[in-house]
């Protein structure tokens, strides 16, 4: 069973920076996909960026230029760099991994708060 582990979240003012990191454990497979969502009081889960085993990243248009996403296929750990945080980064992000074998499987979240 791959379990995730998520660090890094806190409280940051306007402008500030924060890095996300999510460590992955027990999978049997290769995780061929790495993710990290968001959702915000009253609002969807949405995607903030993704990355790919060989490296390959997609951004979602209301962080990309402020975030970076990056992925330690050793030690099955994606990072989120995340820089110019505003307000409305406020959020409960998710970690993501996805197998063949194993499906999608979700961390268990960690709260962002950026005050202005």
């Amino acid at each position: 069973q791959v379990q995730l582990v998520e660090s890094g979240g806190g409280r940051v003012q306007a402008g500030g920076s924060l890095s996300l990191s999510c460590a992955a454990s027990g999978s049997r497979f290769s995780i061929t996909l790495m993710a990290w969502y968001r959702q915000a009081p009253g609002k969807q889960r949405e995607l903030v960026a993704s990355i790919t085993r060989g490296g390959r990243t997609n951004y979602a248009d209301s962080v990309e230029g402020r975030s970076t996403i990056s992925r330690d296929n050793a030690k099955n750990t994606v990072y989120l760099q995340m820089n110019s945080l505003k307000p409305e980064d406020t959020a409960v992000y998710y970690c993501s991994a996805t197998s063949v074998g194993a499906g999608t499987v979700w961390g268990q979240g960690t709260q962002v708060t950026v005050s202005s």
